[in-house]
């Protein structure tokens, strides 16, 4: 059974007017993709409200016309739904025809993403209503879905039957009733089920293994996303013979749990749910998005949810995403919502410096790790890179915009230079204000000659003496006669150590990288090299 289209009209919820068209081969997996708040969970609440107009599904009761009616219309009802499915019927003759075997109340099996699962103890025995029922657990997107006790004892009465029918051992009982079940859990988690307890005994509830545990423990000690997997798992197992033709509803499957865990878990969901079903499920998951990309590709739709979209003013008509790789970008970009430019840096410079990396992945380039030290408190979203000399920084740095600026629109790049640009002729601040004017706008220029200039300022190195307790020898500084500002004084470093009252050899830019931890904010020289760089002065 397939659902191929549905319309949420007249208001329903956030939607003045919606309708999903699958078309006429209507994919096994419909994945309704989109950020939160953008309506992906009220489109299952409509299906959940068209079935419960016939008979209820679960336990919470039907809410009224203020959670269903975007205008609180006390006659809103059912009919403002419209679904369709595959073989051409609506949902009333689909009910009608499953009605002849007792499944009436199987059409739609769902989940909502509030399961309550926090604790498993079973001490007596009670009857438990035919699962075909479909009479607990969630009847709408908001309710609490605590499945996990029914199904607890489901799974006991499944396991003793057979132990009673075919008159075997219970390990011949176990591996039959839960042979399949932990084999699908143990695909997403360390975790195998050793015994379903005993509810006479006072122990009702799961025991588990793991390889490294040195025993047992129970249901109630798993974190909270292993027990969402469990839970998830084992009332999907329960389901498959009496939900053989059905529409299973999974709302945000993949909340508490990891990434790596929520693919393999839409991959078990999928193997686990009979092939005459579709599932409908909602997510922002990049786990989840992982699977339906790679491993379940040909067998998922995406409807993607523009979160601009005026939902409550205007009429939509959604269908399934074509998956180019646009698509799928913009997809995995909703996903991770914000998590790229968390992880991506707001700005990179390109300044000079050798561009080979060192062996374990940082930066060789003396100026970028200066430039990095600088600013790394006031701007530790900005990211300097070495990217070799004055040609190549220009070649690199025009591949990275072209590059790095589609995959990261968010992060800004800029290209800084030394003042000693023009092959080792002198530019002076008026041929450097040329410079910028006939450039792009992300090209800056040092005002001093090199980065050296602003290290060996005075005021840099009396810091540095005050921290290490050196005196600053400042007849010896004054008689280097440097020109701070245009000179090309790099190769005074020694100088500057025995000026800094440093003894022995040292490594002349390891020393340099220690200075620069001098250059702070306070300094003018500090401000002079950030209106350089991020304000293009």
């Amino acid at each position: 059974m397939r659902i191929k289209k549905i319309q949420l009209k007249n208001g329903y919820k956030r939607f003045h007017d919606l309708t999903i068209d699958l078309g006429d081969n209507p994919k096994r997996i419909i994945a309704l993709v989109g950020p939160n708040g953008c309506g992906k969970s009220s489109v299952l609440d409509g299906l959940m409200f068209h079935a419960n107009a016939y008979g209820q599904i679960g336990d919470k009761g039907n809410k009224d016309y203020k959670y269903h009616s975007m205008s609180q219309l006390p006659n809103y009802n059912y009919q403002n739904i419209d679904i369709l499915f595959s073989n051409g019927q609506k949902f009333d003759l689909i009910r009608n025809e499953k009605a002849k075997t007792g499944k009436e109340n199987t059409i739609f099996s769902f989940r909502s993403s509030y399961r309550y699962n926090s604790n498993l103890k079973v001490s007596q025995s009670q009857a438990t209503p035919d699962i075909r029922l479909n009479n607990y657990g969630a009847t709408s997107a908001s309710d609490i879905d605590d499945k996990m006790e029914n199904n607890y004892r489901r799974l006991y009465i499944k396991y003793n039957k057979y132990l009673n029918d075919n008159d075997c051992k219970p390990s011949e009982a176990k591996a039959k009733i839960i042979g399949d079940l932990n084999d699908s859990i143990s695909k997403c988690l360390a975790l195998t089920i050793t015994s379903i307890g005993d509810i006479e005994s006072d122990t009702g509830t799961l025991y588990f293994s793991k390889t490294d545990h040195p025993s047992e423990f129970e249901f109630n000690v798993l974190s909270s996303g292993e027990k969402e997997v469990v839970d998830i798992l084992l009332d999907l197992y329960l389901r498959k013979d009496e939900y053989s033709d059905s529409v299973y509803l999974i709302d945000e499957p993949e909340l508490h749990i990891s990434t790596s865990i929520q693919k393999n878990m839409i991959i078990e969901i999928e193997k686990m749910i009979p092939n005459e079903c579709q599932i409908w499920i909602t997510t922002h998951s990049i786990g989840l998005l992982r699977a339906l990309q790679d491993e379940l590709c040909d067998k998922s739709d995406i409807i993607m949810f523009d979160v601009n979209n005026q939902w409550a003013k205007e009429k939509y008509l959604l269908s399934p995403m074509l998956k180019t790789r646009k698509n799928w970008q913009e997809i995995l970009a909703t996903a991770l919502d914000d998590i790229t430019t968390l992880l991506a840096p707001k700005r990179i410079v390109y300044c000079e410096g050798r561009d080979k990396p060192a062996g374990d992945g940082s930066d060789k380039g003396f100026d970028a790790k200066v430039y990095n030290t600088i600013f790394e408190s006031e701007y530790p979203d900005t990211l300097f890179i070495s990217s070799g000399g004055n040609t190549e920084l220009d070649q690199r740095s025009e591949f990275a915009v072209a590059i790095i600026g589609k995959a990261l629109p968010e992060t800004e790049i800029l290209v800084l230079k030394d003042r000693d640009m023009a092959s080792g002729k002198f530019v002076d601040e008026q041929a450097r204000q040329e410079y910028l004017n006939l450039n792009n706008d992300n090209h800056r220029v040092l005002r001093r000659y090199e980065i050296e200039n602003y290290l060996f300022d005075e005021v840099v190195l009396r810091k540095y003496c005050e921290s290490n307790g050196h005196t600053f020898d400042k007849a010896a500084y004054d008689a280097l006669n440097l020109d701070i500002l245009n000179g090309d004084i790099k190769s005074k470093c020694n100088n500057i150590k025995n000026i800094c009252g440093v003894v022995g050899s040292i490594n002349a830019e390891k020393f340099k990288i220690v200075l620069s931890a001098f250059l702070t904010f306070e300094l003018p020289i500090y401000t002079e090299l950030k209106e350089v760089i991020f304000d293009r002065k």
